[in-house]
């Protein structure tokens, strides 16, 4: 019943559903991760991560093209599923996966293994059979979302380190255990955005083969070094997302906050397309002259302060 509830999937994520039904809900939170992820990395940019609520497509048609919005859309995704369900089998919340065994060399230097170290491989498995599944057609797109997919999943791995913990009296470190552990979503999702600053231009090709027609990706410019499995790619050019358009899935930037100070895209005249932008002023309530007393709480005045807001016109 669930899995035939979730719309959009492919028969093949149909059957995976319901093979593993109990990492599903992880698989659910992994994408919620990725999307909250990317609403974030582009908080000050002209296309913020916008979803639409009520429909199937929740970026609405932005993912239709090969843009390096989609390449960025389709890796901090795979990441957040491969994340999210590595993070659930460590807490023990699956029967069929649990910590990794197989990262545990010799120890080290005044430590030891210990813990539950966080079995990412198994994650990313599970990203891969998921999130590639609707990906098998032989055309430029499925290559490109395939290869997106997987710079995302071996972001995760590239950034596994170890987390260690102290032990004995009075905080000293007689004993130190240690783990193999992901970092942050966050810094998997500030890696990938200097990706997606980075993203590699590609052409299409068409080869025949023996299954017929097979599209596949080569880099634009041959003097640009090409790009390696970790880098986004994609093959077509955004739209400046300046005025709204239900074509390209644009909602333009009028009435957007703006950085009035900031000469980056988050500025008010690059933000705003230079249209311009207004300026209002907001009252805001908050705490302030906080004391602390002994033991142990805090008492706060409230003070109602005054802001500057500006907004695109």
């Amino acid at each position: 019943i669930l899995c035939g509830s979730i719309p959009g999937l492919v028969p093949k994520q149909l059957r995976f559903c319901r093979n593993y039904i109990e990492i599903m809900p992880s698989v659910a939170e992994g994408v919620k991760l990725g999307i909250q992820e990317c609403q974030h990395q582009f908080r000050g940019r002209r296309w913020n991560c916008t979803t639409i609520d009520d429909s199937l497509a929740i970026f609405g048609p932005v993912l239709d093209k090969a843009t390096r919005e989609s390449a960025f859309v389709h890796a901090i995704a795979s990441a957040g599923v491969a994340f999210a369900v590595t993070r659930s089998c460590a807490e023990g919340t699956s029967t069929i996966c649990g910590c990794d065994s197989h990262h545990k060399g010799p120890p080290g230097d005044g430590w030891k293994w210990g813990g539950c170290s966080e079995d990412a491989d198994f994650g990313v498995l599970v990203s891969r059979e998921f999130a590639d599944a609707r990906e098998n057609r032989p055309d430029a797109r499925s290559a490109m979302n395939r290869h997106n997919n997987e710079a995302g999943r071996t972001t995760i791995l590239d950034h596994m380190h170890l987390k260690c913990k102290c032990h004995g009296l009075s905080g000293s470190c007689e004993v130190k255990t240690c783990w193999w552990a992901q970092p942050d979503f966050r810094a998997i999702g500030d890696y990938l955005k200097d990706k997606y600053d980075s993203a590699s231009e590609m052409v299409v090709e068409k080869h025949r083969e023996s299954r017929g027609w097979v599209e596949t990706l080569r880099a634009k410019y041959a003097l640009f070094k090409p790009p390696t499995e970790r880098d986004l790619v994609y093959y077509e050019n955004s739209p400046n997302f300046c005025e709204p358009n239900p074509e390209t899935g644009s909602f333009g930037t009028r009435d957007r906050t703006c950085n009035v100070t900031s000469h980056g895209i988050d500025g008010c005249d690059l933000l705003c397309c230079g249209r311009g932008h207004n300026t209002r002023t907001e009252k805001r309530k908050e705490k302030c002259h906080c004391i602390f007393h002994w033991c142990c709480y805090v008492s706060c005045q409230e003070c109602t302060r005054v802001y500057d807001v500006h907004t695109c016109k």
